[in-house]
């Protein structure tokens, strides 16, 4: 599948998410913005997710990185339309740059659009893209200190997914201090535990997604 990759141009002071959001409820397509660190495992865990929500949806995907298109080739090469968004230096994606990808899109044909965001606990928390809802992914081996450094990440997400669980024995990762943590800033968020590897908690989190895009669709 041709990959088509498009550059962000930076317009700071033109907020356009409602535009967006307005454009896709009328298509009745879902957006969901997923977020984390580098490394993280954002993009092995959205291929895991797709295989188990595209007997029930029509799924695109829109892939940020600062430059390159490898994660976009691993999306392709499940036959799903993905456009390629390089920031060419930004940590964020704006909404902007979604509104001008949309085209590249049958939205019509469309159910759901998965935006993978730039790796950055920072930036990208502070900027909405038009999405419907959010993920944030924390994994195990990034350390359990992050709610505290980066709260605004946490707080404004709809779910926190910690990944790479299978490595809990070999880290000093206190799950405990993440949920408490965790439910300072986000008392009602969803927290789900998975490992991508061996696929536990999966089932349980796209069971929580399809549940979730239903409610948006309708």
């Amino acid at each position: 599948m041709e990959i088509t990759v498009m550059h962000q141009v930076m317009e700071w002071n033109e907020d356009v998410s409602a535009e967006v959001r307005a454009e896709l409820r009328k298509n009745r397509v879902c957006l969901i913005n997923v977020m984390g660190s580098p490394g993280t495992g954002k993009t092995t865990l959205l291929t895991s997710l797709i295989a188990k929500l595209r007997r029930e949806f029509s799924i695109g995907v829109i892939e940020g990185d600062i430059t390159g298109q490898i994660d976009a080739e691993k999306i392709a090469a499940l036959q799903i339309p993905s456009v390629q968004l390089n920031t060419d230096g930004a940590c964020h994606i704006e909404a902007m740059s979604i509104r001008k990808i949309l085209p590249q899109f049958d939205l019509e044909k469309l159910d759901v659009l998965f935006v993978e965001n730039i790796g950055n606990l920072v930036c990208p928390a502070e900027f909405d893209i038009g999405e419907n809802f959010r993920i944030t992914i924390l994994s195990v081996p990034e350390g359990d200190d992050k709610v505290k450094k980066y709260p605004l990440m946490f707080t404004d997400t709809d779910c926190l997914v910690v990944n790479k669980c299978d490595m809990l024995p070999y880290f000093d990762f206190h799950l405990k201090t993440v949920q408490d943590d965790y439910r300072g800033v986000n008392p009602e968020g969803p927290l789900f535990l998975v490992s991508n590897r061996t696929g536990w908690g999966i089932p349980e989190l796209a069971e929580h997604l399809r549940m979730r895009i239903r409610d948006e669709l309708a």
